[in-house]
């Protein structure tokens, strides 16, 4: 189904309701999704962190991942995501960031109306009075922490592009039935340079805010143990 944004208004969305349950008829069957630097400290508590380069731009961007292929949320128990912490780019949903409708301003918040999370049986956005309701009011704080962790993660790149600090993985994962699972096109935090920096480069990053980012994504790299665990315990359950 194709995505529908519009400006979220009371007077054209004063009825709708949002589902607030999770699940992979509600779009939560996705192997990774995008996080930021500024996210990086509670996703790292759970999820892989992996860096992907646009082809296009050859920017970085991160993420947090769910799975090994296309589809696959590990952390997805039926109606239930089985983890403390979800990204904000999950959480947000179906909300993103737009511009007004004339263009120039403040970034507003849209909804997308094609998204299965809208239905009778949500939670209303608004109330008998037209006023956002603590659901609403929510989702828009956690979209405005994603919108300006993802406007302040540029300078992080660069400083990370300038002291080759990202480096290739290729992932390949023997699981208990025998098969093999990859994981390409991504790359890590290269630890081994990030030892070897300079004095000066360290103090730069740290006073950047970088260095923590940077620790919280090569510590995230514990967690792909677990998700072979929970990938061996789908594949035994014959998921």
């Amino acid at each position: 189904m194709s995505a529908r944004h519009a400006l979220l208004t009371v007077e054209e969305h004063g009825d709708l309701r949002v589902r607030s349950a999770r699940g992979a008829e509600y779009g939560d069957a996705v192997m990774s999704c995008f996080t930021a630097p500024d996210e990086f400290r509670r996703v790292q508590a759970t999820y892989p962190i992996l860096f992907r380069r646009d082809p296009d731009s050859g920017r970085f961007a991160a993420q947090a991942m769910f799975g090994f292929e296309a589809g696959e949320n590990l952390f997805l128990r039926g109606d239930r995501w089985d983890a403390g912490y979800r990204p904000l780019a999950i959480d947000v949903q179906p909300f993103l960031i737009g511009g007004p409708p004339a263009g120039g301003g403040d970034p507003q918040v849209h909804i997308d109306l094609a998204s299965p999370r809208l239905g009778d049986d949500g939670v209303r956005l608004f109330d008998e009075t037209g006023r956002p309701t603590p659901f609403l009011e929510d989702a828009a704080a956690k979209l405005g922490d994603l919108h300006a962790a993802y406007q302040a993660q540029a300078s992080f790149y660069e400083a990370l592009t300038a002291a080759d600090l990202l480096e290739p993985l290729t992932l390949e994962v023997t699981l208990d039935d025998g098969s093999v699972n990859r994981l390409v096109g991504y790359h890590v935090v290269d630890e081994d340079r990030l030892r070897d920096l300079d004095a000066g480069t360290l103090v730069d990053l740290h006073a950047a805010g970088h260095l923590m980012p940077l620790f919280m994504a090569a510590a995230s790299l514990a967690n792909i143990d677990e998700l072979v665990r929970r990938k061996n315990a789908s594949v035994a359950a014959g998921g």
